[in-house]
Parts: structure tokens; C-alpha cells; sequence
């Protein structure tokens, strides 16, 4: 356990970010998986708004560092591809 004042507010810190952190992930899969189930349905306009959302949601993440810039714009591209297929 920590001993300095500084090294336990680290701690609580770092807890709080975590907890922050996790939540923002599990926002940004359940928003892909609300896109690929819209794209499954076959629906038009649903697709496009939630393909909307995802993106930002994963632009995000991406910047914060919760996802590789690198698969964030894969599974952004690759979404973006199966919308067009579908319309």
C-alpha cells in the first residue's frame, strides 16, 4: 500500500480513470453493435444515423487512447463500406 499523500491520490486517481475509461469502451461496442444490427435488419435511414454515432463515439476513443488510431479507423472504414453496400 502507499505511504505519501500524493502516491494514494495516484491511486484513487488512476481507479477513477479506469472506471471512466471502461465505460467509454462498453459505450463504443455497444454502439457498433446497434450499427451492425441495423445493417443486418436492412432498414435505410437507422443505419445511417447510428453509422453517424459510431464514428464520432469511435473518433473519440481513438483520441483519448482507449483504441488504436490505427482499428479505430479500420472498424470505422470497414462499417462505412458495409453501409454503401447495403444502400
Amino acid at each position: 500500500m502507499a505511504n505519501s499523500r500524493s502516491a494514494k491520490k495516484r491511486i484513487r486517481q488512476n481507479e477513477t480513470r479506469r472506471l471512466q475509461n471502461k465505460a467509454y469502451r462498453s459505450m463504443v461496442r455497444s454502439a457498433v453493435k446497434n450499427l451492425e444490427a441495423a445493417l443486418k435488419k436492412g432498414s435505410t435511414e437507422a443505419p445511417a444515423e447510428k453509422f453517424v454515432r459510431m464514428q464520432k463515439l469511435m473518433d473519440t476513443a481513438a483520441r483519448k487512447g482507449l483504441v488504436s488510431r490505427n482499428a479505430a479507423s479500420r472498424k470505422v472504414s470497414r462499417m462505412a463500406k458495409h453501409l454503401t453496400a447495403k444502400a
